[in-house]
């Protein structure tokens, strides 16, 4: 079976390694996204699957108009299947048309459509999720779904975390999927499309950590924008990026703090600030400029009173 393989970052490129490592198919080349400029010296640099596929010798195909010289280059190489995983472009009915086309899905589908499905997991505090393999068609995340495995959710699990653990049962699933096809048994059911829900993108306009909200929501919040875009709170005219946090119990009143009034601000005790329903222990954070480090450390050099409100 003839694959043309569709992906861009980390979570592609495991994939992509997945089948290149089952040995099963010919891969006949790779798609990825261009190679964008990056830090202070505005350095091209390649996309996780591109660097991947030079590595084991897979032709690697990066255009700048996707609809047009996608289609050419399906028309030309005439693959039996589509693979799919986090490209980025949505496919024109005249692609979709030219070979079986194969997506990966971050989510139980119909479960979390859209954008951010491994993130918004985490948001609403979910204890599984999963990934799933379904044919495309012109909606997005709307196909008819072959398979889908589950995938436990920790509750230390950041987005960063949660990732790698999609990634690596994503391959497995779609080499299944490629069994599946391969072998004449593959069977495609429709989604239950009433029951969808949907993501949005996480943005950085959207990271500020907000203290009314209950304590196990901000938690999540801070596990799910990790690694990116990252969530933030500002204290007097301190901005600080939140990497990590955990609910923190205190024999103390709720009633006698604000929310957002920092409770406790040292080395030796952390930063602890209240919550709508409760404390929230601010574990790992970034000061502007600065490293991550643990609030600890960082507080030994750095004031904040306590008594002040963390504002936006």
């Amino acid at each position: 079976m003839r694959i043309l393989f569709l992906g861009t970052p980390e979570i592609a490129k495991t994939c992509l390694e997945c089948i290149v490592n089952s040995n099963k198919y010919e891969i006949l080349g790779v798609v990825t996204k261009m190679d964008k400029p990056a830090g202070r010296g505005k350095k091209l640099v390649e996309t996780p699957v591109k660097t991947y596929a030079k590595s084991v010798g897979l032709e690697v195909f990066q255009f700048e108009n996707f609809k047009q010289d996608g289609e050419k280059l399906i028309e030309t190489l005439k693959p039996d299947v589509l693979v799919l995983v986090a490209f980025g472009v949505i496919l024109s009915e005249k692609i979709l048309s030219l070979a079986l086309p194969i997506n990966l899905h971050g989510s139980l589908l119909p479960l979390y459509r859209g954008p951010s499905p491994i993130q918004t997991a985490i948001l609403r505090g979910e204890k599984q999720t999963g990934v799933t393999v379904m044919k495309m068609a012109k909606e997005v995340d709307s196909g008819d779904v072959l398979l889908q495995k589950v995938v436990n959710i920790s509750e230390n699990d950041t987005s960063k975390t949660l990732f790698e653990k999609m990634a690596s049962v994503g391959g497995e699933a779609l080499v299944e999927a490629l069994d599946l096809i391969e072998n004449g048994k593959a069977v495609f059911v429709p989604q239950e499309h009433s029951k969808a829900t949907f993501t949005s993108v996480l943005t950085k306009e959207n990271a500020r950590l907000d203290f009314s909200d209950t304590a196990k929501n901000i938690v999540n919040k801070i596990r799910a924008y990790n690694p990116n875009p990252v969530a933030y709170l500002v204290v007097g005219e301190l901005r600080l990026k939140v990497y990590s946090a955990r609910l923190k119990e205190l024999d103390l009143n709720l009633d006698d703090f604000k929310n957002g009034e920092v409770v406790m601000a040292s080395g030796k005790t952390g930063l602890v600030i209240k919550a709508s329903d409760g404390f929230v222990e601010c574990v790992d954070l970034q000061a502007p400029n600065g490293k991550v480090m643990t609030a600890k450390n960082l507080l030994n050099g750095l004031k904040i009173p306590i008594g002040m409100v963390c504002g936006g």
